[in-house]
């Protein structure tokens, strides 16, 4: 009995076992083996350096360092996309917390610690304002989010670009950078590593993420507008104000992250340096994959941020190409989206014939989360 209450879906591990999330990550990993044993290299090895590369002694403090960007940013894409909203507007989000924080460091007269708490609170609030005018322009104008999210990300890195090489930029410098913030100005690092107490900020925030949707009636609401809009509006949920606030929310998180990593090593704003890596669409993977999820979504994103610093450990002891673990990304996602589709169609045949005022809540509920998976 307690073997088959394990495998069942009823319990924890019997949910895990049956989660797609788990079926695409097993699936990517048999695929990439495929790809290394037509490369000619060993599967093992290389995986083995992944792992090693990421969590051994000489790769633990890239990885939580990495962890934090990606790991903030899927939190900041999951809090809207939890009720079925999808904010595409991270980038500009995070290089405007960046360049405010950078401004703010540079400027205030205060004394250090106080000027790291209002660069800090500065790029949050640039983060969420911005956001904010993207739930505006779908509340007032009928822009979609999807559309206006993405598209203000574009003047937000060019206003920015333009702070950082002319009114900002550093004197005497050919590079397009500000100048180094004061003395004093920046994150406390553990020990000699380059990890911040910003990692503690981030982990902070996926904390109050992960409370809020389990144990207020504010998430209960995100959930149930993510399930079913339809529903929701119909129980009462002023879904124009919710949007309002969840990409407040995001974009303060978003303006976070990018504050964090002025305030981090080398201590200025340098454009392009944030958005180079892509942890903007890594972390949209991340909260894809975990369905917005808050445990899920913080689990995948720290999976992610392995992939990514592991796999210049793989390239340097195997001679494999560290686009492997960008390809293993792309694959885990192709395989959650068929399996889900497989799910629902499967759903689907096994609905019972019923009345039609009976079935149409169930139809609504349905059609509703097809649309969230689709995004």
């Amino acid at each position: 009995m307690a073997v088959q209450s394990l495998s069942d879906g009823r319990s924890p591990v019997g949910r895990v076992l049956r989660s797609p999330a788990l079926h695409s990550v097993v699936a990517a990993v048999l695929v990439g083996a495929l790809f290394l044993v037509g490369t000619g290299a060993d599967p093992l090895d290389a995986y083995g350096s992944v792992i090693g590369g990421a969590l051994g002694p000489d790769g633990i403090g890239s990885t939580l360092t990495t962890g934090t960007s990606i790991l903030g940013l899927a939190v900041a894409l999951a809090v809207p996309m939890r009720a079925g909203l999808l904010n595409l507007g991270g980038d500009g989000q995070l290089v405007l917390g960046g360049i405010a924080a950078a401004a703010t460091g540079l400027y205030v007269p205060l004394p250090a610690p106080l000027a790291v708490v209002a660069a800090l609170l500065a790029g949050m609030a640039a983060g969420a304002g911005y956001a904010a005018l993207a739930a505006v322009c779908q509340n007032r104008f009928g822009v979609p989010l999807l559309v206006s999210s993405l598209l203000l990300s574009y003047p937000a890195m060019s206003f920015a670009s333009y702070l950082a090489r002319f009114p900002l930029k550093e004197d005497g410098s050919s590079l397009p950078q500000t100048r180094r913030l004061p003395e004093g100005v920046e994150l406390p690092a553990f020990g000699t590593s380059t990890v911040t107490v910003g990692l503690l900020l981030v982990v902070a925030a996926a904390a109050v993420f992960v409370f809020a949707d389990a144990r207020t009636a504010t998430g209960y609401e995100i959930r149930m507008t993510g399930l079913n809009p339809r529903f929701a509006a119909y129980a009462g949920v002023d879904r124009p104000r919710l949007t309002l606030r969840l990409m407040a929310l995001s974009g303060a998180v978003a303006g976070l992250v990018g504050a964090i990593g002025v305030l981090s090593f080398p201590y200025r704003f340098i454009d392009g340096s944030l958005t180079a890596a892509g942890h903007t669409w890594t972390g949209l993977t991340a909260a894809l994959l975990a369905s917005a999820a808050p445990v899920g979504t913080a689990l995948a994103a720290l999976f992610f941020a392995a992939l990514d610093v592991g796999g210049l450990a793989m390239e340097r002891t195997t001679e494999v190409p560290r686009e492997l673990t960008q390809v293993l990304q792309a694959v885990v996602i192709v395989f959650l989206a068929a399996r889900l589709r497989l799910v629902w169609r499967r759903a689907g045949k096994a609905t019972p014939t019923a009345p039609v005022a009976v079935r149409a809540p169930a139809v609504h509920a349905e059609q509703s989360v097809r649309t969230e998976g689709d995004l």
